[in-house]
């Protein structure tokens, strides 16, 4: 075996350490009862199986059912509807080759520019001034907007990569500009479309800042923020049910990706030719 092949094995082999080790100790804690999570060491094996009393626990303080349907309608119609603008806006780029093109897309891309942090204040003021503070409507309006801008960088750069030729040729066929958007872009595309949708749902699924910002109520609130209410001023859930909280509501995004990851490494491999 060659010194490179050697070097390449420990290096994944260290990597996958770094990734594994901190997972065993969530799993191995996650299923600790509460009443010996204190006496053991973190990386110890609990002498009892616990995982269904912690998740049970978890379900029932923090009302994580409510949560995950809220979360679901967000990250589900959020994802598909930035998925639907950013494909028009990008295709207004490229497809229809509207004057400045370069300059409107560096106008989207901006927001994902700038820290999100800078967003909380404003954000804040306005909802509140326009009625959509803790409301699912003012949830999904956000979530939507900020996971526009880096929808259309990934799928312009997809749009970019289809022969201008099929567009034009159809247009002399007499096509309108709607059509060749639905029969010659959108069918090109479908692979980078749900590769866009995965990615957004996983990040609004994951969200803490702006569902902490922006809602309050149980049955608004989104899972995240909910899952951070079991610690806190007013929470004081022990950490394996925290803990074994976090990984049911792991779960979704696990179920996405291994569905669809052939389509998912496919539409990635397509927008980064």
């Amino acid at each position: 075996m060659s010194l490179t092949r050697i070097l390449r094995h420990f290096v994944t082999f260290i990597l996958g350490a770094i990734w594994i080790i901190p997972l065993y100790f969530v799993l191995i804690n996650a299923v600790t009862p509460t009443d010996e999570y204190r006496t053991k060491e973190l990386y110890e094996l609990p002498s009892s199986f616990a995982f269904g009393e912690n998740v049970t626990a978890a379900w029932n303080a923090a009302d994580l059912g409510v949560s995950v349907g809220s979360t679901l309608f967000y990250a589900t119609v959020g994802g598909l509807a930035a998925v639907i603008l950013a494909a028009l806006a990008a295709f207004a780029i490229i497809g229809l080759r509207v004057r400045h093109g370069f300059f409107w897309f560096m106008v989207l891309y901006a927001g994902t520019i700038l820290p999100f942090q800078m967003y909380l204040s404003p954000l804040y003021s306005n909802y509140v001034r326009f009625n959509l503070y803790d409301t699912r409507m003012g949830l999904l309006l956000f979530y939507t907007a900020i996971t526009i801008p880096f929808a259309v960088f990934v799928i312009r750069n997809h749009f970019m990569s289809i022969p201008y030729e099929l567009p034009e040729a159809a247009r002399l066929d007499g096509a309108s500009s709607l059509r060749i958007f639905g029969q010659i872009y959108s069918p090109l595309s479908l692979n980078a479309f749900a590769t866009v949708f995965i990615l957004q749902f996983t990040w609004i699924w994951n969200d803490l800042l702006f569902g902490l910002t922006l809602s309050r109520s149980a049955d608004v609130r989104p899972i995240m923020t909910a899952l951070a209410g079991l610690q806190g001023q007013y929470a004081s859930a022990s950490i394996p049910v925290v803990l074994a909280g976090a990984l049911i509501v792991s779960i979704p995004t696990f179920v996405l990706f291994f569905a669809v990851q052939r389509v998912f490494v496919r539409g990635l491999g397509a927008t980064t030719r």
